[in-house]
């Protein structure tokens, strides 16, 4: 990984001629490598159209969250930037390709803006989050913000977007949210 507080998380998976059976969540096995988070909500999105891009989220103190994102159907570039003040990775992004088939999880910790961008059509996306949402802490940074050089799968002419996505800020335009607070943060 890009950026040391981002982590990917591949849980096992167990498989026969019926399938596979993998436990997606347990937080005994993540509290072993140093992840104890307590999540709170469970959100998961449909997107229809291969080229739909949900983000770059974030929602601000008190209500700031962790995300821990699979991929239930389909595939995503998914993204996370980092927008704490003073940290060394600032303003960097990390971007990891999750798929059904693959397993592989991200966790993006609070601090951090998130999206993602549906490699094909009928993509479901699983996240839970350890805090509750708040449409007044609910924020965004502009997913094309050349500033950023997120190297998207689709361009800007061509991504599905919601209108609000298509009007969030770019990233030098947005107030200091999160303050990086060392190596532990």
């Amino acid at each position: 990984m890009e950026i040391p507080h981002v982590k990917a998380i591949i849980p096992a998976r167990f498989s026969d001629h019926r399938g596979f059976f993998s436990e997606i969540y347990n937080k005994g096995c993540l509290t072993e490598y140093g992840i104890d988070l307590d999540f709170v909500q469970d959100n998961h999105s449909f997107s229809t159209q291969k080229g739909t891009v949900r983000g770059l989220h974030f929602q601000t103190p008190p209500f700031a969250q962790d995300k821990l994102i699979s991929v239930l159907k389909g595939s995503v570039l998914d993204v996370a930037v980092d927008m704490r003040k003073g940290s060394p990775d600032f303003g960097k992004h990390v971007a990891v390709v999750l798929s059904a088939e693959e397993g592989k999880q991200l966790l993006v910790p609070i601090g951090f803006a998130h999206g993602f961008c549906t490699l094909e059509p009928d993509t479901q996306v699983f996240y839970k989050v350890t805090n509750y949402y708040s449409p007044e802490h609910d924020k965004g940074v502009y997913w094309a913000d050349s500033d950023i050089g997120i190297d998207w799968p689709v361009s800007e002419a061509t991504a599905y977007l919601s209108e609000k996505d298509g009007r969030l800020p770019r990233l030098a335009e947005l107030p200091n949210y999160f303050v990086y607070e060392g190596s532990g943060a």
